[in-house]
């Protein structure tokens, strides 16, 4: 069970819009100084808060965690000593570590992302229906009565003020190059703002980005269904976040282990390069003894 500390801190994570992966162990052989359930927290620097297993497990747990923020997808992570030779399993990864001292190691790696981001401006029954239904298909959602919505990391932006800072807030969302800006307006009054916008200066292709009438047209009357139609047309919109770059790897040159070659693994300089490792114990090995390891880079 994850610690109360480790919770809170999740949860600010959470709040500060960070990804982060959970790291929680599912099986631990004996002699292993984790148990089932200890959890870690692992950050897009490689950082590690928590514990999951000593530091030649963290240098996996470091490296897939990292590989499963790349992919956004769910990974069971199974560290075994470098001399065992379990056959693989579907549905896990395993990793060979000549430095685990333990037994073999289950270790379940949870990626997580910010809820996506929606920018309502206005407070009309559509606002508020749209807010609301927003948050309950897993939305961030943001609810503005005036024209000034908060457009960091924001994925969509819904005008609904029924005339209000209309323009102001379409210009704003529309130069920022926001993927889905929607106007809760009819035909001919979108059309009007439209033209408002391009006589103010607003670029074409910019103009050709904004949904107005918003929604799919489902022949939505009621609040709740002209939301719906909304939703429904940002999910049929949406665009797929790049996914971040690979982090580097290197190979440790005393146990021969892939690591993830950032900041946050141990590593050391030696003839002007810099060289990562798995844990302390083996930079301090190969610090004692460059000669020794050097040929095995």
């Amino acid at each position: 069970m994850i610690r109360p500390g480790l919770a809170r801190r999740a949860d600010a994570l959470a709040a500060d819009r960070v990804p982060f992966v959970t790291a929680t162990v599912v099986r631990a052989q004996r002699p292993s100084s984790v148990r089932p359930g200890d959890t870690a927290l692992v950050l897009g620097d490689g950082t590690i808060e928590g514990f999951v297993g000593g530091a030649c497990g963290e240098s996996s747990v470091r490296m897939h965690a990292l590989r499963a923020l790349e992919t956004g997808e769910t990974l069971l992570l199974r560290i075994v000593p470098g001399d065992n030779d379990s056959p693989a399993q579907e549905g896990a990864v395993t990793v060979q570590n000549p430095c685990l001292s333990g037994g073999a190691l289950e270790i379940f790696l949870e990626p997580r992302f910010p809820a996506p981001r929606i920018a309502v401006v206005g407070d009309t029954p559509i606002a508020l229906a749209l807010a609301d239904m927003g948050e309950r298909v897993g939305y961030d959602v943001v609810l503005s009565a005036g024209g000034d919505a908060d457009l960091h990391e924001t994925a969509a932006v819904v005008v609904a003020s029924h005339g209000r800072d209309e323009e102001r807030a379409l210009m704003a969302a529309l130069k920022a190059g926001i993927p889905y800006v929607g106007l809760v307006a009819s035909r001919r009054r979108g059309a009007a703002v439209i033209d408002a916008l391009r006589e103010a200066g607003l670029a074409e292709d910019r103009l050709g980005r904004l949904h107005t009438p918003a929604g799919l047209d489902i022949g939505a009357r009621s609040p709740e269904e002209i939301a719906l139609a909304i939703l429904a047309e940002i999910v049929a919109t949406r665009e797929r976040p790049p996914a971040p770059a690979p982090p580097p790897t290197a190979v440790d040159p005393v146990c021969g282990m892939e690591v993830p070659a950032i900041p946050s693994s141990p590593h050391g300089e030696h003839r002007g390069a810099r060289i990562y490792f798995c844990s302390e114990g083996c930079r301090s090995a190969f610090l004692e003894d460059p000669a020794r390891h050097a040929g095995s880079r």
